[in-house]
């Protein structure tokens, strides 16, 4: 699906930002106006045309406010913290750039201030972790303090909470979920500023946001449901294989090995293990993210994320994030889903599937669709209504339902 763009992550960052219209995110006129002025493969052009319009709706929201027009300024301020968010995108290349945190704060903080003037409760949670916080939100029905069953989201390579909730909380908690969104480490504030890189063992990040989760008066704790998205699709089932109070996980999409998605032969394996080798692979992926605005998202992304010094040294740093020894440990419901045209990590969902030996289901989104790219960009309302469904069978009627091939 190429929209305005030809560069594939250009085309699905254009998507990403558009398809979240339906939840409050976007606003169709806006996004085409600001992608039809970027000079494609240019990522400075991409943050200055982003910012000139995340900038504009944010006033607009202010000055709404200051009128006492305030639906009218939380819609403005939710999509202002979208196109705050897309603005930052392509600046990982340094990762010393100022622009990336304080961008991130403005996405942060123009969320916040809708936060506030939603028509339900979205509450700013820090989450106790190894001495520090997680920051995250509270997403309520309602203010009864009602327990009611609790979906925990996260994200993966690049992801933030307030992009969660656009994408999933907004739908989950119409259907009567109370929805704890969070960032761990490698991911949002947590890596921009606490500067907590990915970790593999990510059961040690979703055990202490569970225990922060049943200490809520609105949680009934047994209940609990987890949800990663993109490479929270390793993350999450990671989490479930050892943290047993989840009741049913859902990997959207499924990863089996992240390391696999980098294709490399077992001569490429060898090579990368040598210093030789790892400095003749980083000349080549340097001179390749040079004229590849994708691949150069990508080896920077993952740099930034990992904090790894080089392309190189990031492929070896994705080793250890494989399901191989630990998908049979899975004992809640698994929800395995794939996208037909996923490019980001193709075959990696049926892997993951077929590794698990728990109650499990599988749904595969299609281009007959328009839901065939990595995560159903661009068709979350189909995307949520099946994934929805799923969790209802499992959470809301306490049976399992059957597979969705």
């Amino acid at each position: 699906m190429e929209l305005v763009f030809k560069d594939k992550q250009y085309s699905f960052q254009t998507l990403r930002a558009l398809g979240y219209a339906v939840s409050g995110g976007a606003d169709v006129g806006e996004v085409l106006k600001t992608a039809y002025s970027i000079r494609e493969g240019d990522d400075e052009n991409w943050y200055r045309e982003w910012m000139k319009t995340a900038e504009q709706r944010e006033k607009a929201g202010d000055n709404f406010l200051l009128r006492g027009r305030k639906i009218s300024a939380k819609q403005e301020f939710f999509k202002a913290s979208n196109y705050y968010r897309t603005a930052e995108f392509f600046l990982h290349t340094n990762s010393e750039d100022p622009r990336i945190v304080s961008v991130w704060k403005k996405s942060r903080d123009s969320f916040l201030k809708a936060a506030k003037l939603a028509d339900h409760p979205i509450i700013p949670v820090e989450i106790p972790f190894e001495g520090k916080k997680l920051p995250g939100y509270l997403c309520l029905v309602d203010k009864s303090g009602t327990k009611r069953p609790l979906l925990i989201v996260h994200s993966g390579f690049d992801g933030t909470a307030e992009e969660i909730y656009f994408e999933t909380a907004y739908f989950a908690v119409k259907r009567g979920y109370n929805v704890l969104l969070f960032e761990g480490p490698g991911q949002g504030g947590v890596i921009r500023v606490q500067k907590l890189p990915f970790r593999p063992n990510w059961e040690t990040v979703v055990t202490p946001v569970v225990d922060y989760a049943i200490t809520r008066k609105e949680v009934d704790a047994k209940r609990i449901a987890l949800m990663g998205i993109s490479f929270g699709g390793y993350l999450a089932p990671r989490a479930a294989a050892f943290e047993k109070r989840i009741k049913a996980c859902i990997a959207n999409g499924g990863v089996y090995d992240f390391h696999m998605a980098a294709r490399l032969t077992p001569e490429e394996e060898k090579y990368l293990d040598t210093q030789e080798g790892a400095e003749e692979i980083d000349k080549i992926l340097y001179d390749k993210m040079k004229t590849n605005p994708s691949f150069r998202w990508v080896m920077a992304n993952g740099m930034f994320t990992f904090h790894a010094k080089s392309p190189s040294e990031w492929l070896k740093m994705t080793r250890p994030y494989t399901m191989k020894d630990v998908a049979g440990r899975i004992a809640c419901p698994m929800l395995i889903v794939d996208s037909e045209e996923d490019k980001d990590m193709p075959g990696q969902a049926p892997k993951l599937y077929d590794a698990l030996k728990s109650q499990k289901h599988f749904i595969m989104f299609t281009k007959e669709e328009g839901a065939e790219e990595h995560c159903q960009m661009g068709a979350i309302l189909i995307s949520n209504a099946r994934i929805l469904d799923w969790l209802d069978d499992i959470m809301m009627k306490g049976k399992a339902g059957k597979s969705i091939q």
